[in-house]
């Protein structure tokens, strides 16, 4: 950490799979004990930032660091990551697959039990952890998910859509433990495209739409700047070129699948594009 607080750095980074531009020329930092809401529609780039940020992609150009100028993708231990999609491990309980991540980062089950049991509390799932995670519904996969994410205990937590598809009760716990993780002195990047739920939790908003970050500010800045009166028509504001489409993830395929895929799709663009991710 840097004199100013700064953790993590996104330096000028472009992102590009094949010929489709993910992101282009992206700068900011991230401070400790703040949290920073990415907000975006489907497709501007947050999913691609995001896992740009947890070291799973590099640049294309440009650099993402801590803040002693170490790449992000040599000290994944410093970040503790819940993406959109789980990933929990359904035949292992929720200790199990919390034990097992952590055992990964090098910490021992005390100090990992320890972390997730004080975490566990806040999201009333003591009582769910030594369950198979197979039956869980998707607001307890989620909460193990983000416990699975706390227990190396992470310089900074990285939130993929943590509250998509969640009930209300659930997504406001979740809510309240990112509060709980701020009065605590942690650091979140909350990506989402709920404009009320960013402006709840997050310090900071950084808004990037097709790609490129239209602003960064508190949000009673981008309102100020804007001269509009909420969040919501601040972002109208500020993202008034069309979107463009969501492209999803491209997967590893068999010769044949290809050849299948090749002969039988119909030549849409969606379905045309081979070169990587540029999801949310």
């Amino acid at each position: 950490m840097t004199s100013d607080g700064t953790l993590l750095k996104v330096s000028n980074v472009r992102k590009n799979f094949a010929e489709v531009i993910a992101l282009d020329g992206v700068s900011f930092e991230i401070k400790s004990g703040e949290v920073v809401g990415l907000v975006g529609s489907n497709g501007a780039g947050k999913t691609t930032l995001l896992r740009l940020m947890s070291g799973v992609y590099r640049p294309s150009n440009g650099d993402v660091t801590l803040a002693d100028g170490t790449p992000v993708y040599r000290m994944r231990g410093n970040l503790g990551v819940v993406p959109e999609s789980t990933g929990l491990y359904s035949r292992l309980t929720a200790w199990e697959n919390i034990r097992y991540h952590s055992r990964l980062y090098g910490v021992s089950d005390s100090i990992a039990w320890k972390r997730t049991l004080k975490f566990a509390q806040s999201l009333d799932m003591e009582d769910n952890l030594s369950r198979y995670t197979k039956g869980f519904s998707r607001g307890m996969r989620q909460k193990t998910a983000l416990l699975r994410a706390l227990a190396h205990g992470p310089k900074v937590l990285l939130l993929d859509e943590p509250t998509a598809g969640l009930d209300v009760t659930s997504a406001r716990t979740v809510r309240a433990l990112v509060e709980q993780i701020k009065q605590e002195g942690g650091t979140v990047v909350y990506s989402t495209h709920q404009l009320f739920e960013a402006q709840q939790v997050c310090d900071r908003i950084i808004i990037i739409h097709n790609g490129v970050i239209k602003a960064n500010g508190p949000p009673s800045k981008l309102i100020q700047d804007t001269a509009t009166e909420t969040l919501e028509e601040a972002y109208v504001s500020l993202t008034q070129e069309k979107a463009r489409m969501r492209f999803e993830d491209a997967k590893q395929e068999s010769g044949i699948t290809k050849l299948w895929h090749k002969l039988f799709r119909p030549k849409t663009p969606e379905l045309a594009y081979e070169g990587g991710d540029l999801d949310e």
